[in-house]
């Protein structure tokens, strides 16, 4: 028994943000468990290669285009797995933006607006859609990435750090009244990861090294990392946890962090 609680066998899951990092990461690691996985983000291609990678190791995956800042692309892509595949088990909310760097007074409308439309409106209604269907089969699991940044606002980086903040509430409200049809919500805290999002950060050496001194484990994490976690909380092993959040940050809220 103890072997087979992390198996997602039988698991239909939807990844946002899955052609790279960690939603890709954590795409692989859904099949390597059993799990048949869609992947997704805005572009079809970098998410098709993603699939068939995974399917020529022997895993099941398929590829799918939506870009979750658009309501038509979250139509399209649960009018999908309606026809396809009649259900959806698992929900990992990965996709994110950050199109402004800079200090917070600088912060324009159309970037605030982008930030909240991905990070926020866009994980509320793929979490609302999920959590419909998974409704009618009487349980599911549905995991939001948030952010170090959404419990402790990182400098330069105002909106998005909001939008972050706002998806930890989210997540909550929607574990507090889905309970009651076995539909568990958690968030995922990372902290700095080798990712695109994070490269921002990591080009400027000296920021860099002052973020690395706050890190209690003196390094950023590697997507895999993230995922691990993420299995977890989409897995049975994690049956009695909702409502929560996991920090995988290498110490920096709890020990480390300014």
């Amino acid at each position: 028994m103890a072997a087979d609680i992390l198996s997602l066998k039988g698991k239909i899951a939807l990844i946002t943000g899955a052609s790279r990092g960690i939603g890709e990461a954590t795409a692989k690691l859904f099949a390597e468990h059993g799990a048949h996985v869609i992947v997704s983000s805005r572009k079809i291609d970098s998410c098709q290669a993603v699939a068939d990678e995974i399917n020529h190791k022997g895993g099941s995956a398929e590829a799918y285009a939506c870009h979750i800042g658009n309501m038509e692309d979250i139509e399209s892509i649960f009018s999908y797995i309606d026809d396809s595949h009649k259900h959806i088990d698992i929900l990992v909310n990965n996709a994110a933006v950050s199109p402004y760097y800079g200090d917070i007074l600088g912060t324009e409308a159309a970037a605030l607006e982008k930030t909240f439309d991905v990070n926020t409106r866009g994980a509320f209604y793929m979490t609302l859609n999920a959590a419909n269907r998974m409704k009618l089969i009487k349980g599911g699991s549905i995991v939001t990435l948030s952010s170090v940044a959404g419990v402790r606002p990182t400098l330069f980086q105002g909106a998005y750090s909001m939008s972050k903040a706002a998806v930890l509430n989210m997540s909550q409200a929607f574990a507090k009244e889905c309970a009651q049809h076995n539909i568990r919500c958690n968030v995922v805290i990372p902290g700095l990861t080798d990712t695109k999002l994070a490269s921002a950060l990591s080009q400027d050496p000296e920021k860099y090294q002052e973020l690395l001194n706050e890190i209690p484990l003196k390094r950023m994490a590697d997507p895999e990392e993230i995922a691990n976690t993420i299995l977890f909380l989409a897995s049975d092993a994690s049956s009695y946890i909702t409502g929560t959040s996991i920090t995988v940050d290498g110490g920096f809220l709890g020990a480390g962090g300014k």
